[in-house]
């Protein structure tokens, strides 16, 4: 993850959001993954940064970037 990216991930019964770099959560915990993607999105469109999703286990599940993209790809 590139510095200041938003990564929502689970720990301790909760799934929570924060800014890598941190070890710091964003806002509170939320009781269900779409609740917390709802607002780490809003965080990485808001930054235009990229958003990175992480299953239950830790793995990466998903990645959406919201920035700008260093490829010029048409289409």
């Amino acid at each position: 993850m590139a510095q200041g990216d938003i990564e929502t991930y689970y720990e301790d019964g909760q799934w929570k959001n924060k800014r890598e770099g941190t070890d710091r959560a964003l806002g509170a915990g939320y009781g269900t993954k779409d609740e917390a993607l709802a607002a780490g999105r809003d965080a990485a469109k808001a930054d235009k940064v990229e958003h990175v999703i992480k299953n239950q286990d830790g793995q990466i599940g998903e990645k959406n970037s919201y920035g700008h993209d260093p490829r010029n790809v048409p289409g």
